[in-house]
């Protein structure tokens, strides 16, 4: 229960302002232009708290906070007092129209750069790109990466650390074709070797681990190979392991680690395993058969619904370094980053409608409460970091040319700049209802996303 008031609390922190700040975009500059402004809410429904400015204007917070609006003198949607008139929404010139519409979304974008900024001018703790473990019969092993080796770079981008890794990794989401990796090997002072990886429709399902799908992923801890839970109904459980037992073998040979047990479970779904483990003072033989579940290449993968013991560990010296940026160096790197995530967002939203990578991979409401829960569990950073994320995946979605959203608007003002006149409210009411009929179903796709990872 804890946890379920800790995700909506963390939720309503995250979406909260973004709305705040995305509505305030629109109201500051539809007031800088002279427009008359009726109403401000956050969120829809019934009003909790509601007040008036010297302006006249009803500033609301309502009872549902899944968006927000801002209401502004217009002719087209109801009777505008005489003397408001030349305030209305529909009088102003086209610049100035568009210019309100822009706001929202441009000020999400920009609220994305100025997280960022906070987050750069922490000192941050990282690992270094050192090689952890090269995943057998991957991409990465048969290119010949090894342990050790240093990542410096990506398809020719250098790379600092795993985070810029895996934007790296995803930017070739859905793709078949080449990757080129660049590698300082193990011992080596200076200079680098590339290493050629072939993709075949790379992370082109849901939920994948682009590190374990490439075949290399950072230094991790040596943790024993102890059951921490067990998945109620899993396959584990009816097949008799229990929370507490340690893995000592399989098949005869020894496991030394959590992650030497799980890579033989994956390739071996519905084969059986005669795993040897420890009980207590007690050891037993049990003969496992792990259930089989497809991957994102429709490979069927083992599992057996148990999840590893929580161990204390210490990163060593040398897979370990600190980051941190001046004001103007942090400043340029979240405008990069923030316009990294705009084009990522962009391409896999392409990808998406070509087919290339999963519609699985669109996420609703509960989804976005459940990461949000979780960063607000890892700290403010966390939290900060994710909030970023979510308000550049906000204002791009505005942007979009969809009748209904900023960018729809944007189109019909546009084109209105361009023919002289505006388009005919047939026009618009039609776009209007694709827009709503394109955004339902959208919605509709996400939320079934969201229960069917639940």
């Amino acid at each position: 229960m804890n946890s379920i008031l800790l995700m909506v609390l963390a939720a309503v922190i995250v979406l909260g302002p973004l709305i705040a700040i995305h509505e305030f975009g629109h109201y500051w500059v539809a007031r800088r232009v002279g427009v008359k402004v009726l109403t401000f809410s956050i969120g829809f429904g019934p009003a909790l708290l509601k007040w008036t400015d010297r302006h006249g204007t009803l500033f609301q917070i309502a009872a549902i906070p899944l968006g927000g609006f801002v209401r502004m003198a217009d002719e087209r949607e109801g009777e505008v007092p005489p003397e408001d008139v030349p305030k209305a929404f529909n009088n102003q010139p086209v610049w100035a129209r568009m210019a309100i519409v822009a706001a929202g979304p441009v000020i999400n974008l920009l609220f994305a750069v100025l997280l960022y900024w906070v987050l750069f001018l922490q000192p941050t703790e990282t690992l270094t790109t050192v090689v952890g473990r090269v995943l057998p019969d991957s991409p990465a092993a048969m290119a010949g990466l090894q342990s050790g080796d240093e990542i410096t770079g990506i398809d020719g981008t250098p790379v600092a650390d795993w985070e810029a890794i895996n934007y790296a990794l995803i930017d070739r989401m859905g793709e078949t074709g080449q990757m080129r990796v660049s590698v300082r090997p193990f011992g080596a002072t200076s200079g680098s070797q590339d290493r050629i990886l072939t993709l075949n429709h790379f992370l082109g399902g849901r939920e994948v681990d682009p590190f374990r799908e490439i075949g290399f992923t950072p230094w991790q801890p040596v943790l024993k190979p102890i059951i921490g839970e067990v998945v109620s109904g899993s396959v584990g459980e009816r097949q008799g392991i229990k929370a507490g037992d340690t893995i000592l073998a399989v098949d005869g040979r020894q496991v030394d680690t959590w992650f030497d047990f799980v890579d033989v479970v994956r390739v071996r779904p519905e084969l059986p395993l005669t795993v040897d483990l420890l009980r207590g003072e007690e050891r037993l033989q049990l003969e496992l058969t792990p259930a089989a579940e497809k991957d994102n290449h429709g490979i069927m993968r083992g599992r057996l619904g148990i999840a590893l013991k929580e161990q204390p560990y210490e990163v060593p010296a040398a897979y370990r370094q600190t980051i941190q940026l001046g004001p103007v160096d942090a400043a340029v790197a979240a405008v990069h980053k923030t316009g990294k995530l705009i084009v990522f967002t962009l391409e896999s939203m392409g990808k998406m409608l070509r087919g290339l990578i999963s519609v699985e991979n669109l996420s609703g409401p509960i989804t976005i409460a459940k990461v949000a829960g979780q960063s607000a569990a890892l700290g403010w950073q966390a939290l900060l970091g994710f909030m970023a994320l979510l308000s550049v995946s906000l204002g791009v979605l505005n942007l979009l040319p969809i009748p209904v959203l900023d960018g729809g608007h944007l189109v019909y003002h546009a084109i209105e700049g361009i023919t002289g006149r505006p388009l005919s409210e047939r026009v618009q009411m039609f776009g209007l209802r694709i827009g709503i009929a394109m955004m339902m179903s959208l919605m509709l796709l996400a939320i079934f996303n969201d229960l069917s990872r639940l």
